[in-house]
């Protein structure tokens, strides 16, 4: 495949990714245009993991991203990220606000600094 031919795949890519997001990371635009079959790939796997599944809608999926993010103490801009493409697919603020309350128990608190945010331990 010729350079502009990649150009256009990885610019045609990053386009369709965004539109179905509501965002695009920059390591992703990066990796589209670097490797636009493997982001092509991974993209595949990303729409069967977090898109609209025969039992389980698109919209719980994504509370299950944010519920796993925000117990591993990802960065705000990621939550965010997806909190709001869970409003695009129907969620309301109630709702999430109880996703983040379900990790309560183990590692979220509104309050508390994501892991990224926290100075190393001594």
């Amino acid at each position: 495949m010729s350079d502009n031919n990649r150009a256009t795949q990885a610019e045609q890519l990053i386009a369709r990714m965004q539109a179905a997001r509501g965002y695009i990371y920059s390591e992703w635009e990066l990796a589209a245009r670097t490797d636009p079959d493997f982001t092509e790939a991974y993209n595949r796997i990303y729409e069967l993991a977090l898109g609209e599944g025969r039992y389980v809608s698109a919209k719980v999926r994504e509370f299950v991203a944010i519920a796993l993010l925000a117990f591993r103490g990802a960065d705000r801009d990621s939550l965010v990220a997806h909190m709001r493409r869970a409003i695009r697919l129907g969620a309301t603020k109630e709702e999430l606000f109880e996703v983040l309350e379900a990790n309560t128990g183990s590692r979220w608190s509104p309050d508390v600094p994501s892991r990224s945010e926290r100075p190393p331990r001594s």
